[in-house]
C-alpha cells in the first residue's frame, strides 16, 4: 500500500480567517480519504511550521503533521523538546522531514556558509541528537562535529507509540548517504520515469508530485490548462530563480523542464517550468495516471506526497489513480 501525504496550503493571497479556514477543510478532504497525514515546508519566507503543526492537529483527529526541519532554524534539542511536548499535549504524532535548504540567499541571510555536502553531513548529526534524545528518558550524549550533547534529556519523554517517522529530502549522493546512516524515507521529486534505467534506484523512498486525473484525457487537460496557463513571467522568475539554487533535484528539472515544457505523455513538468509549484505533474485518466505512477512504485517508491489540493475533487480523482497504480504493482 502506498502512504500518501497531501501539501500544506499557502497562506498567500489569504486572510488569517480565511487560511484557518482552508487548512480546516483540505485537512478534513484528506483525512476523510485515507491519507496519512500532510507536509509543512519550512523556509524564510513561510509560516512557521511548529505553529503551523499544533493548528492542523486542533483542526482534525488522527492526521500527522509532516514538519520540515532545517538546522538554521532550531538546535536539535528544540525539536525533539517541541515533538515531546506535542505527543504529550494532543498525545498525538509529528514526522520529520529533515531539508539542508536549496536556496543560497535563505542560507546567507541566517548565517549558513557551509558547502552543499557539509550540511548534508550537519543534517545527519542533528537528526541522530534528536532521535536520541527522544528515544528514552534517559540522559543522552553526543560528540559529532557540529553538535555535542552531555546528558542532556527532554521531559516528559515521548511515548513509545508516538515516535516520528524520519523523511530526508534530496537526490544528491550525500543525501543518499544521509538516508542510509539514518535509516529514514528519502523524498525526491521525480524526474521521468524511464531516465531511472533498472533496479530499484526509488527505493526506501518517496516521491512528491501533482496528479490531475479524470474520467477521459481531454477532461484532465482541459483541467490542468485551465490551472495552469502559460505565463511568460513565470517562466522568466523561474530561470532567473534556478541561477540561485544548487539542490541537485531542483537543477536537473530545471533542465528538463527548460529543454521540454510543454505535454509529453502523461508526465507534464510546464506548472514547475512556470515557477507555480516544485513539482511535476501526472496528468490523464485514472487508468494514464495509475500506470505511469506505477512504475514509480516499481523502482521502490512507497510514500506519495500530493501537491496542495485545489479541489476535493482532485483528491478524489488522484486517490483513484493511486489505486490504479497499487493494482497494477501489485
Amino acid at each position: 500500500m502506498v502512504t500518501v501525504y497531501t501539501t500544506f496550503p499557502s497562506a498567500s493571497g489569504r486572510t488569517p480567517a480565511e487560511f484557518r479556514e482552508r487548512l480546516a477543510q483540505e485537512a478534513r478532504w484528506a483525512e476523510a480519504a485515507g491519507c496519512r497525514g500532510m507536509l509543512i515546508y519550512s523556509d524564510n519566507k513561510l509560516l512557521d511550521p511548529w505553529a503551523a503543526a499544533q493548528l492542523l492537529i486542533a483542526r482534525t483527529e488522527e492526521f500527522v503533521p509532516m514538519v520540515a526541519v532545517n538546522p538554521v532554524y532550531m538546535n536539535p534539542f528544540s525539536v525533539a523538546r517541541a515533538v515531546s511536548t506535542i505527543g504529550y499535549l494532543h498525545e498525538r504524532r509529528i514526522d520529520i522531514n529533515y531539508v539542508t535548504g536549496g536556496f543560497h540567499r535563505h542560507l546567507r541571510e541566517l548565517g549558513c556558509g557551509l558547502d552543499h555536502d557539509e550540511r548534508y553531513d550537519r543534517l545527519t548529526e542533528y537528526a541522530e541528537v534528536v532521535s536520541g534524545l527522544l528515544a528514552g528518558g534517559r540522559p543522552f550524549s553526543y560528540d559529532g562535529r557540529y553538535y555535542r550533547i552531555h546528558g542532556a534529556s527532554v521531559t516528559p519523554p515521548l511515548a513509545p507509540g508516538l515516535t516520528p517517522g524520519v523523511f530526508v529530502s534530496g537526490t544528491s549522493d550525500a543525501c543518499v548517504a544521509a538516508r542510509r546512516r539514518l535509516g529514514a524515507t528519502r523524498l525526491a521529486y521525480p524526474r521521468e520515469v524511464s531516465g531511472y534505467g533498472e533496479g530499484t534506484p526509488l527505493a526506501d523512498g518517496g516521491i512528491r508530485l501533482g496528479i490531475i486525473a479524470r474520467e477521459t484525457a481531454e477532461e484532465a487537460w482541459a483541467v490542468a490548462h485551465r490551472r495552469f496557463p502559460r505565463d511568460p513571467m513565470g517562466e522568466e522568475i523561474h530561470e532567473i530563480a534556478a541561477e540561485t539554487v544548487e539542490s541537485q533535484w531542483h537543477l536537473g528539472l530545471s533542465a528538463d523542464a527548460f529543454r521540454s515544457p510543454g505535454p509529453e505523455g502523461t508526465y507534464w513538468l510546464y506548472p514547475f517550468r512556470a515557477y507555480k509549484t516544485f513539482c511535476p505533474y501526472l496528468v490523464g485518466t485514472h487508468a494514464e495516471v495509475g500506470e505511469l505512477l506505477a512504475r514509480y512504485l516499481a523502482l521502490g517508491a512507497s510514500t506519495l506526497i500530493l501537491d496542495e489540493i485545489v479541489e476535493e475533487a482532485d483528491l478524489r480523482h488522484s486517490l483513484t489513480a493511486v489505486r490504479h497504480a497499487e493494482e497494477a504493482a501489485a
